[in-house]
């Protein structure tokens, strides 16, 4: 791998270009038409994208929903009033296509100091598989406030996108992003955190539709102190590709992140990636990281592709690491819950919904969580079958 490392004006930070990580920019032509040669795209299938890095113009919209609690409120924002705001630019094609052509934003902006009493929820539903939707969202949470966010993607469309996290300092935000696209969606964008001074932020990211999925998470820290959990889940049926690529950007010292994805594959060819790219800045002393992909075969003719990384250029930190496994079931567990007179295909079920216990526990929204456990308890009756003596889970 090459780096370059480039002062800026200050002296203070470097602007680092990898492979890895391309330099983000709002600029289109920084962000060509991919070739699927470059290490970005690699494992990207470019012909399910289905035109959505041409860059047509569109004047088509997705349904919005929102429930708000007491003190949130929802504006609009000019392309020119986004970037005002410092947010992390867009890293690919299809956030850079957004960020140009979707006429502007929708800013949710949660007030300094509010303790939000319920999660601010966005629904986003596509009626059209071949609708051409191009979406950007900021989310301004103000210093020391605390607030959930989730935002939902439904229906069908071919949709890019761009949202932006702004964190203010000694913020915490649980940020939640669910994809339960129809069979036949295509997503495809860039969610950019920007972590304030001692704020504390954890998302969770759930994928368990559409056709093609490729989502990239950023993030970068505002100044010292601040933490960052990332956890996420997909679940992978046959023929479907669901790609989450991250990348943490440690530039501040005493920063924390953390990142745990877990995968499920099952059906003739199902294939998940997950690339995890931690960065260590020379500034970025005394921080502490960690990130872990797990992936879950089920049946035979999936794909998992894991790629943990980590770039360090200095050796002043607490503690750099990462871990990536991909398996079967695992047969001690298995005989475990036999011996116990559990029947097999329960047996499996409840080692699949234990896999993902830990993530969706995370999540904090207990009608969210339920919803996500029924949605896994739909895939596994493709492959397990319904549980006996059960009622059919409800869609």
């Amino acid at each position: 791998m090459t780096v370059t490392a480039v002062p800026n004006v200050a002296g203070a930070i470097e602007t680092v270009a990898s492979h890895l990580h391309p330099v983000a920019s709002f600029d289109l032509a920084d962000h060509p038409v991919p070739t699927g040669r470059e290490e970005v795209w690699r494992f990207t299938p470019l012909k399910r994208l289905r035109g959505l890095l041409e860059g047509k113009p569109s004047q088509r919209h997705l349904g919005w929903e929102t429930e708000l609690p007491q003190g949130v409120t929802v504006g609009e924002l000019t392309a020119d009033q986004v970037r005002d705001l410092d947010v992390l630019a867009p890293v690919d094609r299809p956030s850079a296509l957004a960020a140009n052509l979707a006429g502007g934003a929708v800013k949710v902006e949660v007030p300094a100091g509010l303790e939000a009493d319920g999660p601010v929820v966005v629904r986003l539903h596509g009626e059209d598989r071949d609708a051409l939707v191009y979406g950007q969202l900021v989310f301004a949470v103000g210093a020391h406030a605390s607030v959930t966010i989730v935002l939902r993607h439904t229906g069908s469309a071919r949709y890019a996108a761009s949202v932006s996290v702004l964190v203010g300092e000694g913020a915490t935000v649980n940020f939640v992003s669910i994809q339960d696209w129809d069979d036949d969606a295509v997503h495809a964008g860039h969610v950019g955190l920007k972590i304030g001074r001692d704020a504390h932020v954890r998302t969770v990211s759930a994928s368990l539709g559409g056709d093609l999925i490729r989502l990239v998470e950023t993030a970068e820290y505002d100044g010292p102190g601040g933490e960052l959990e990332q956890f996420g889940l997909y679940f992978v049926d046959a023929g479907q590709h669901i790609e989450h690529r991250l990348f943490v950007d440690h530039n501040a010292p005493n920063t924390v992140s953390n990142v745990d994805y877990r995968g499920a594959l099952q059906g003739v060819g199902a294939h998940s990636v997950w690339v995890g790219d931690v960065l260590i800045r020379p500034v970025a002393e005394g921080i502490k990281t960690y990130e872990s992909n797990k992936n879950l075969v089920l049946t035979d003719g999936c794909r998992a592709d894991s790629v943990p990384n980590l770039e360090i250029e200095t050796g002043e930190i607490q503690g750099a690491g990462h871990s990536s496994t991909t398996g079967r079931f695992d047969d001690e567990q298995l005989f475990y819950l036999r011996s116990r007179g559990i029947p097999e295909e329960e047996a499996r079920r409840l080692v699949v919904h234990g896999f993902f216990a830990d993530i969706i526990r995370r999540i904090g929204v207990p009608e969210v969580e339920s919803g996500l456990l029924r949605t896994i308890e739909r895939e596994l009756e493709l492959t397990i079958g319904a549980p006996e003596h059960a009622e059919k889970v409800p869609a």
